[in-house]
């Protein structure tokens, strides 16, 4: 169900959909588990990015394999759009085999000019339930740009922290990516089609997805910190990384135990997300 108005902000939708053992079994498998959470386990953070999927029609998919604008999400005249960052609180569990819906609303829609020419941002909240329970509350940011320009100056990188206490290394390759997009139904081709992300898009090879790197950040808190309870996740994309390069995913709780800075980094050393996690 969506509501339309003149203004994006207030726009609605409600979406309803079933936490499914094969979805999840799949999502362990795609991030390296033997035994994924089985029927009533609680869902991992951030694994209700699996749900939800945009079933667009085919007729409604624009040329980037994203569904055309002017939906839910408004047209801002800027064709290339990307998740660039959110904020979440994980109120009540879900677990799998639940049924769940998810109430969007756009909350915010600004425009501004940066170096690389004009943007718009939409900022989306979320509110996931389970049996009339509030479970996760989300804030989602998405950036729209305008077209790549050829021989454009990428903007100037930030070096990442080297005092981590965990690390682990993954080199994302084009298996892993395919399984992320069938698996969320992300069409964006940035992501699989090789000639499309750097003909048409300007990029050196295939992206890899910003809601994977943040799922394997939450992860390396997991594998390091299996018993932690995380309260809030926040995460800033930073700059894009690429199929075929190793990905660094650092971790470095504080002296208190209450929060654990992230970031991952690329195989030149330069920070492409950061992230934080509140623990209870």
């Amino acid at each position: 169900m969506t509501e339309t108005s003149a203004s994006p902000i207030g726009r609605t939708e409600i979406l309803a959909d079933l936490v499914t053992p094969s979805s999840v079994a799949a999502l362990g498998a795609t991030l390296d588990y033997e035994t994924p959470p089985a029927q009533g386990a609680s869902l991992p953070p951030l694994w209700h990015w699996i749900l939800f999927r945009p079933l667009v029609r085919q007729s409604r998919i624009g040329a980037d394999g994203h569904p055309v604008k002017g939906g839910f999400l408004p047209d801002l005249g800027l064709p290339r759009r990307m998740w660039a960052g959110g904020r979440l609180r994980f109120i009540a569990p879900l677990t799998v085999g639940d049924a769940v819906t998810r109430e969007s609303r756009i909350v915010e829609v600004s425009e501004k000019a940066g170096r690389s020419g004009k943007l718009g941002f939409v900022t989306v909240k979320h509110e996931v339930r389970t049996a009339g329970t509030l479970a996760i509350e989300e804030e989602q940011d998405i950036v729209y740009r305008e077209p790549a320009l050829p021989g454009a100056a990428a903007p100037t990188p930030t070096k990442a922290p080297s005092d981590e206490r965990w690390h682990r290394e993954i080199v994302p390759d084009e298996v892993l990516m395919f399984r992320y997009s069938a698996l969320t139904f992300n069409g964006h081709r940035i992501h699989y089609d090789k000639p499309y992300a750097t003909r048409i898009e300007g990029y050196p090879n295939l992206v890899v997805h910003g809601p994977l790197i943040a799922t394997l950040l939450m992860d390396l808190v997991h594998r390091n910190q299996p018993q932690a309870s995380v309260l809030e996740f926040t995460f800033k994309a930073i700059r894009p990384s690429f199929a075929g390069n190793a990905l660094a995913l650092c971790g470095r709780p504080s002296p208190d135990g209450k929060t654990i800075e992230l970031w991952a980094k690329d195989h030149e050393g330069w920070l492409t997300m950061s992230a934080r996690a509140t623990l209870a």
